[in-house]
């Protein structure tokens, strides 16, 4: 008997044959059968198995089973484990095809190289071409130069005033840079091309020429970026030896390169195996590692600020030299998906910051000096902001296209992986777009408030202008501040899957107790809304509010900060300010009080004060600060012992105080230089060698009494 399993095996690959085209079943049916030999009678097993394949029911079953069958698996590992196991499966099975593929190394060359004897009989052949070829775009670049030379020559003697005027001149460089650029291919290049050559021959010396080429554009990009020879059209700040240093290894590292590629590629137009090349690649590479580690040890430090060392400069040197090695054996093995991943956090923040300090280098005014707390321009924030987000871009695309990820497949599948990298993408995305925008609304602030810190010429209206916005912009500011961030979370959340609605919900009912919990601190907001709307108080006025007094410094949501005259600072929340008495306001009235003896000639004091008054209004340090000079306003009343005269005079706010004390001196030198006192409290005591009218009347009364009692 045929066992179950056996059964259903066979039955089901029965049922997976294909089935023959139906023109070819209505051929069979219309013609006979070939008389065939006789055969001999099936096996019983066949016969029992033939009979259970008629049955409908076991083949009805059959047809249930395939359709729930799972599908055979793609390969792909599902699990972690798995996936980690299959990586590093590709890795050993790599190493292990690289070393076979050493041992074959000679045998590959010696058969490339008869194949290049074959079809290039004459040695030295292709290294003649090249080097004629090279010089005849050196040619052509030195009748580009010479045809040019007025151009060269204003290019060199121009000299930037302005932003601008150094923009217009790197445009310019760059323009010419890409006239030689272009003189030299034509002449190289193009020269090789006008011929007809051997294919190999043709392919062999095109790919070098082409490398030539790449390594001149980048020596010219090296010129544009650094530019050695010309401190003030320099992109990249640094000092002349760094840049000559950076330009020549930029040139040196690609040089490498490119020829070690087209090296690589010509082996393999000679035959030579892929395995062959790529341990022909890896020996090249070390030549790529030797120029990095030089460049790392040798590098220029001087342009590296002391205070933002955070480590010694030869763990630096070693950490980076570390990194480099290890990215050439991460390629070697195969590794590129870690490879890429350890390129772009070497290079990406490295990039950024050359990125930041070249955008505030170009567009800072030529001669300026960089200072530590220099507000950008808004131009330059969005120059670096957005070069930032298209930096930061193109490494998550460099990682996606490195990793296999395909951004059509990411967004049609509808899996918990895809839609958490759906949400990751566009939230980072909406941060770089938040960041952005607040860095340009925080610069856009700045930049006014730093103008209206100088506040010009007092008392006019672009001074009080300018007060009224250092009151305003810093709370402006904040709001914006806790508005991006707001919203940019929120949007955050929504990316990442998570319903926001119930959010803003509870946030509002937990808003609302919250309210009621800390009324006065929405007391103390809400009135410092109304007091910036009523313009009761700017920033630089002193006020006074009940017991506080002092010059406004600053303000945050809830509270004030006045500096007292004596130094004390007094933080003092909204609400608790109530009526406030603002002294810096239009003008100052202010009254000055002495007292004259009885005998003074009023009229002679009235026409000394008004002297005084003419000179304090002609003073030129007091002058401007007068708006009405010094009078006598008549006799105040008239004392026990003195004559109260009363004084004003009307002032800009603040300004009474200095001018107050220049008029009481000024009053005491007048009145001593015209005979005229001050009155004071005095107290008269009389001695026993001279009586006065009262104590001799009180000797003279007790002399009289014993007479009267003796009557």
């Amino acid at each position: 008997m045929i066992g179950k399993r056996n059964v259903i095996a066979l039955a089901t690959a029965w049922l997976l044959l294909p089935s023959p085209p139906a023109a070819v079943q209505a051929a069979a049916e219309r013609e006979p059968p070939a008389p065939a030999a006789a055969e001999p009678p099936p096996p019983a097993q066949v016969r029992e198995l033939l009979t259970l394949l008629a049955d409908p029911t076991l083949r009805e079953w059959l047809a249930r089973r395939e359709a729930v069958a799972p599908s055979p698996p793609d390969g792909k590992p599902n699990t972690i484990p798995s996936y980690f196991s299959s990586r590093v499966g590709a890795i050993r099975q790599h190493l292990v095809s690289a070393a076979a593929a050493l041992s074959d190394l000679p045998a590959e060359l010696e058969r490339a190289g008869r194949l290049l004897r074959a079809d290039i009989p004459v040695r030295g052949t292709v290294l003649l071409f090249f080097l004629c070829f090279v010089a005849s775009g050196f040619g052509a670049e030195w009748m580009f130069r010479k045809a040019t030379a007025k151009t060269r020559r204003h290019l060199d003697e121009r000299l930037p005033e302005t932003v601008s005027d150094r923009l217009k001149t790197m445009a310019l460089r760059l323009a010419y840079g890409a006239g030689l650029l272009a003189a030299f291919a034509f002449g190289s290049v193009g020269g090789f091309l006008v011929f007809d050559w051997p294919p190999l021959l043709r392919e062999i010396v095109l790919g070098y020429l082409l490398a030539f080429v790449l390594v001149r554009v980048a020596l010219a990009a090296g010129d544009f970026l650094l530019s050695p020879s010309a401190e003030g059209l320099r992109i990249v700040p640094m000092d002349a030896a760094a840049a000559r240093f950076w330009r020549r290894r930029l040139g040196a590292f690609v040089g490498w390169f490119a020829f070690g590629w087209v090296t690589v590629g010509v082996a393999g137009v000679l035959g030579v195996s892929p395995e062959t090349r790529q341990v022909g690649a890896y020996a090249l590479g070390l030549g790529l590692l030797a120029v990095a580690l030089e460049t790392v040890w040798r590098r220029p430090h001087g342009s590296t600020r002391p205070d933002r060392q955070t480590i010694g400069r030869g763990t630096r040197d070693g950490a980076l030299s570390l990194a480099a090695a290890m990215l050439w054996a991460l390629w070697v093995a195969g590794a590129m998906p870690v490879f890429w991943l350890l390129l772009v956090i070497l290079a990406l923040p490295g990039t950024m910051t050359a990125t930041q300090r070249a955008v505030d280098h170009v567009l800072r005014s030529p001669g300026a000096t960089e200072t530590a707390g220099s507000i950008p321009s808004v131009a330059a924030v969005c120059l670096e902001r957005g070069t930032r987000v298209l930096l930061i871009t193109g490494a998550v695309a460099l990682l996606a296209w490195a990793w296999g990820i395909n951004h059509v497949t990411l967004l049609a599948q509808d899996t918990l992986f895809t839609r958490l990298a759906r949400g990751a993408l566009s939230a980072v995305v909406i941060v770089l777009l938040a960041d952005a925008a607040w860095q340009l609304m925080k610069v856009a602030i700045d930049r006014k408030l730093g103008e209206a810190w100088d506040p010009g010429q007092p008392d006019t209206h672009e001074a009080r202008r300018r007060a009224r916005l250092r009151t305003l912009l810093p709370v402006l500011r904040n709001i914006l501040f806790a508005v991006v961030i707001a919203a940019a979370g929120m949007m955050a959340l929504s990316a990442l899957g998570v319903e926001i609605a119930p959010l803003i919900a509870g946030a509002g009912v937990i808003g609302v107790a919250i309210g009621f919990g800390a009324q006065t601190l929405f007391r103390d907001i809400i009135s410092g809304v109304f007091y910036l709307l009523d313009d009761a108080f700017r920033v630089g006025e002193y006020i006074q509010s009940g017991t506080y007094k002092g010059t406004v410094e600053s303000f945050s949501l809830r509270s004030v900060k006045l500096r007292h005259h004596r130094g004390p600072v007094y933080t003092v929340p909204f609400g608790m300010l109530g009526a406030v008495q603002n002294m810096s306001r239009d003008w100052v009235i202010d009254k000055l009080t002495v007292g004259v003896t009885y005998d003074t000639d009023l009229d002679k004091v009235k026409k000394l004060i008004r002297q005084i008054g003419k000179e304090l209004a002609q003073d030129a340090e007091l002058a401007p600060h007068f708006i009405e000079p010094l009078k006598m306003q008549g006799v105040e009343q008239f004392g026990d012992f003195a004559i109260q005269i009363r004084m004003k005079m009307m002032t800009k706010p603040n300004e009474q105080f200095v001018i107050r004390r220049r008029a009481y001196a000024m009053i005491k030198k007048a009145f001593d230089a015209n005979g005229i006192k001050f009155a004071f409290p005095t107290v008269q005591v009389a001695g026993d060698g001279e009586l006065s009218v009262a104590a001799a009347a009180q000797r003279g009364l007790e002399l009289v009494k014993p007479v009267a009692g003796d009557a």
